[in-house]
């Protein structure tokens, strides 16, 4: 029986182009920046991305660590949502390495931050607070939903920044996700703001890698950043080899990725005691309830589990399923089967 792993996006394996691509690739020293295929990957994330240049870091973490680091000083403070990855996810990194200061402010349900929310954080130039220096935001953004940040949100939050000397940064870990969705380039979501990080082993399915670009002086202090926190890699291109291939032939089907969400969303619509709202489901993540509250969540996931599907229960009778390469249609089709099953038993 095939296990149908909808925990995440990350559990993707690489393919066998990557797989070829890094027993054959060119290495040389990075740290040096002599390798030539990480070269390569970073010039191609640039000019995807519509930025100057980039930096391969090994995870989104990190990437998202170097990222705050270089646009923020110590006492300096970072505005971000209170569901951000940054904030729920990344061990408290950046106060533990940078003393740098974060102030959340309410996600929407789409993912957002309300501009007049923005705003009236940003801190006035008086000795008792700590300068406001970035805005962060997610795109998609996890724990809405996955919903995708608009082309035109971006630009008015860039704008709003930029009115106020203030940089933004993108945590885009699924943001070939959100062009996706939203049928747009990917540079149209990028190339408004001053830095944007993504992820290669999520929905591109490379076994390991995330980039960071922005401009050349701000990857200049990314890349110091990146070696004072232990990410500095030598012979690294085999890493690399595996993201070229996922960014030149990963990206276009992420579609399919969508709408096998769609059809796990539409299925759990129609079985009783299953919630869900359709229209969250936007891009490869979706969310639904246990109406049966008398009924412990974690008994769900153990059921399911023993019919060979795996999946979260992210905060009571509340669970995610993540669609990526991994999995197909009729992997879709067996796993509302299950949940059927499971639901006529409890």
């Amino acid at each position: 029986m095939k296990n149908i792993d909808l925990r995440s996006d990350t559990v993707t394996l690489p393919t066998r182009s990557m797989l070829d691509a890094i027993a054959s690739a060119h290495l040389g020293d990075d740290v040096f920046q002599e390798d030539p295929t990480i070269n390569k990957l970073e010039s191609l994330a640039a000019e995807t991305m519509g930025k100057e240049a980039g930096l391969l870091v090994p995870s989104g973490t990190m990437a998202n660590l170097t990222s705050i680091l270089s646009h923020c000083d110590r006492g300096s403070e970072v505005i971000l949502g209170d569901q951000a990855h940054t904030f729920m996810y990344e061990a408290g990194g950046i106060s533990a390495f940078g003393g740098i200061h974060s102030r959340q402010i309410s996600n929407q349900p789409d993912g957002t931050l309300k501009l007049e929310d923005i705003e009236g954080a940003i801190r006035q130039d008086n000795v008792h607070f700590p300068p406001t220096r970035l805005i962060c935001l997610e795109n998609t953004h996890n724990r809405c939903s996955g919903m995708p940040l608009t082309v035109e949100y971006t630009k008015n939050v860039a704008e709003l920044a930029g009115d106020h000397g203030i940089s933004v940064h993108v945590d885009g870990a699924r943001i070939f996700n959100a062009a996706t969705a939203l049928g747009v380039n990917v540079r149209e979501l990028s190339e408004p703001v001053d830095s944007v990080s993504f992820c290669l082993s999520k929905g591109l399915s490379a076994p390991v890698g995330s980039l960071v670009c922005g401009s050349q002086d701000f990857i200049a202090q990314a890349r110091r950043n990146r070696k004072a926190l232990g990410g500095g890699m030598r012979q690294a291109g085999i890493i690399a080899a595996s993201g070229i291939v996922a960014l030149t032939t990963m990206v276009d089907r992420i579609s399919d990725d969508h709408r096998n969400a769609r059809t796990l969303a539409k299925g759990i619509a129609k079985i009783d005691g299953l919630s869900i709202a359709l229209d969250t489901v936007r891009t490869n993540i979706v969310y639904f309830s246990l109406e049966l509250h008398d009924i412990p969540g974690e008994v769900l996931v153990n059921r399911m589990s023993e019919l060979g599907i795996d999946f979260f229960e992210l905060s009571p009778h509340t669970y995610r399923l993540v669609t990526h390469a991994d999995v197909d249609e009729n992997d879709m089709e067996t796993t509302l089967e299950a949940f059927k099953t499971v639901m006529e038993d409890l």
